[in-house]
């Protein structure tokens, strides 16, 4: 038997509502096919876990910000400064001019320099160095000038 004959008989195999079959050819070829069959799926019981109610007030997660913001315009790795040992493209309190870098956005192995896109203050940094980020994710809270 060949490849194509071999390949095509699997799939009429898996077409079939056969579960095992051996196949021996005068030439001494010989080949056995079986399908498991005898899987029982177990019943799953779900039980809800008790929630936990905040005795303190929860701080607003960065996707509930209301305001200017600088966003990530791709998917990649946050980086707030070039290399480890450089000071910080931008930080809270600083004021940045349009087309400033403000950070670095690594997506697959290529550093691609984020610059602002208006004049602004950043208010916040909201995401750490070294941090995965999504596209359109904020990264930094502004006040635009």
């Amino acid at each position: 038997m060949d490849t194509n004959q071999i390949k095509s008989l699997m799939n009429d195999f898996d077409e079939s509502g056969l579960s095992r079959m051996h196949i021996t050819t005068k030439e001494g070829f010989s080949i056995e096919l079986e399908k498991a069959t005898n899987l029982v799926a177990a019943p799953v019981t779900m039980v809800a876990a008790p929630v936990a109610t905040p005795a303190t007030p929860v701080a607003v997660a960065p996707a509930a910000i209301t305001g200017d913001a600088i966003l990530s315009p791709m998917v990649g790795t946050f980086y707030a400064s070039p290399s480890p040992d450089s000071p910080l493209f931008a930080k809270a309190g600083d004021t940045v001019k349009k087309g400033q870098v403000v950070a670095i956005l690594e997506a697959m192995k290529i550093m691609n320099e984020l610059e602002a896109e208006f004049d602004c203050k950043i208010i916040e940094s909201l995401v750490k160095n070294g941090q995965p980020v999504d596209y359109d994710m904020p990264l930094f809270l502004v006040e635009k000038i």
